[in-house]
């Protein structure tokens, strides 16, 4: 069976790696060997680009070599994990993809979104995510709990008016792309925002050929 992509979206705090697990575990119950794997980052390139662009020692790193960085890594990703992990049939669950780079370096830094586009062509060629899940909270809920994990990194250390950006950024690309993405409302207890992304993962699950019990 072919691979699918499924990609978890948010701002800080809205529980993406708890969510994560979740649906890794609730994916392997309907029998998918399941790829977790994150953006950036994802391998040992990948990773050591993500530690450059968390750094709060480059806070003067140009938007560009920003933006850049993370389409680098997200070849090396791409080439070295997703498409060998499709092509063996595997579901790759992963944690933020390019609709974070169209929130956070369009939305939040203003960059365009066509030259964004003209990377994402470049690098992606015809892949995109299968199911974008989005969890949606308000930023004051992301940020209080994302502050409570530990010193912040350079983008935590962004306004609150960047992120407001940076969610709206999110929102609309989940209005313009209605069946790709699906919207959870994180800013709830943990049993109902999992419940949400159960029935998403059944539904999506019965429209691949996978539903519970098959």
């Amino acid at each position: 069976m072919d691979g699918r992509l499924i990609t978890v979206e948010g701002i800080e705090g809205v529980g993406k790696s708890t969510h994560l697990d979740f649906l890794r575990r609730s994916l392997e119950a309907h029998g998918i060997t399941v790829t977790v794997t994150r953006e950036p980052g994802g391998t040992p390139l990948g990773e050591g680009i993500r530690a450059l662009l968390l750094d709060h020692r480059h806070d003067d790193m140009a938007q560009d070599a920003e933006l850049l960085l993370l389409f680098a890594a997200r070849a090396q990703h791409i080439a070295r994990v997703i498409r060998p992990a499709l092509a063996a049939g595997h579901w790759v669950l992963c944690d933020r993809f390019t609709d974070a780079t169209y929130a956070y370096q369009g939305a939040g830094r203003g960059i365009e979104a066509a030259r964004i586009a003209m990377l994402e062509e470049f690098v992606q060629g015809a892949l995109r995510p299968n199911l974008t899940v989005l969890l949606d909270a308000p930023v004051e809920v992301g940020l209080d709990r994302a502050g409570r994990r530990g010193p912040k990194d350079r983008f935590e250390r962004e306004t609150v008016a960047f992120f407001e950006r940076v969610r709206q950024g999110y929102l609309a690309r989940a209005r313009a792309e209605a069946g790709r993405f699906r919207v959870i409302d994180a800013d709830r207890d943990l049993a109902a925002v999992q419940a949400a992304l159960a029935r998403v993962l059944d539904e999506f699950c019965r429209r691949s050929g996978r539903g519970v019990g098959e």
